[in-house]
């Protein structure tokens, strides 16, 4: 089975859908939005992607009063979410600017009223963080909007998965396996369950979301047949942040997808033949012909 996501298909030996990671790491800032989504766009990502709060929903009551020290001062952790939350307009201003540089853009809604924000803006998909896997009201709410759905599996149990999935469908929908440590460490990785839950849930695209340091865990996500991949995506890992310690900067996102349409080509049919650049070595050196 296949997954469209705007101009592109997902799945069926297609090349993989690769998804640059904004999030957060803007630090609500349009221009440093910008300047990412320009990055994704000469890596030759396919979209962009960044999280919609509505915070006086989204935010856990016990964190709200929390002080956290940010580049704007001391601040409630509620304060400081309200901060970095884009409005309509500013949301306007990137969107058009992913479009103009050729990238399908979509989020993740942590709330209800966030699916309906986005639904305003024409977004392509719907992206399910791997915290909102248990949230029944959000995924009924995404699913009602009949827009493709991609649903990141970590800190999940595989019976969460199995009730996510119940609520959602199969129809449109793409599982990331996903890990969420930040930055995830190797041993934490776990690749085999891609082919796990490509056996478990037949005919729905898997891909990879991966929080790891490097590019060599999501480059075997592919050779283990992941037909998506998404990684974050920052300017500097040093910046002030949550998710710039384990996200890409723009060299690193430029290596990592070359090196994934190498590997695409290197997967190759799994048809044994003789290739032509295999002629002149065999007239050369095998000595009994058949």
């Amino acid at each position: 089975m296949t997954v469209t996501i705007g101009s592109r298909v997902i799945g069926g030996g297609r090349p993989a859908y690769l998804i640059a990671e904004i999030g957060l790491n803007h630090n609500g800032d349009v221009d440093l939005a910008k300047e990412l989504i320009d990055v994704a766009a000469d890596a030759g990502a396919d979209a962009v992607k960044f999280q919609k709060r509505t915070p006086d929903i989204s935010t856990p009551v016990s964190m709200r009063d929390t002080l956290r020290e940010t580049p704007w001062g001391t601040m409630t952790y509620l304060d400081y979410r309200h901060r970095v939350e884009f409005d309509r307009d500013q949301y306007i201003e990137v969107s058009d600017h992913a479009l103009l540089r050729g990238l399908e853009w979509f989020a993740s809604p942590w709330d209800a009223p966030s699916v309906a924000f986005l639904e305003t803006l024409n977004v392509v998909a719907h992206k399910i963080a791997s915290a909102c896997l248990t949230d029944i009201p959000l995924l009924e709410a995404v699913r009602d909007t009949g827009k493709p759905v991609i649903l990141s599996t970590g800190m999940s149990t595989m019976e969460q998965i199995d009730a996510a999935i119940e609520v959602l469908g199969t129809d449109r929908l793409v599982l990331m396996h996903a890990t969420s440590t930040y930055p995830m460490e190797p041993g934490e990785a776990n690749l085999r369950m891609i082919p796990a839950l490509r056996d478990r849930f037949p005919g729905v695209p898997v891909g990879y979301s991966g929080h790891e340091r490097g590019l060599q865990i999501s480059l075997a996500a592919v050779a283990l047949g992941a037909v998506a991949v998404e990684r974050h995506i920052t300017l500097d890992r040093t910046m002030w942040g949550s998710d710039h310690a384990a996200s890409l900067e723009p060299t690193g996102l430029q290596h990592l997808i070359r090196d994934i349409r190498i590997v695409e080509e290197a997967l190759g049919d799994g048809v044994k033949r003789v290739f032509p650049g295999e002629r002149a070595p065999m007239a050369k050196l095998r000595r009994v012909l058949t």
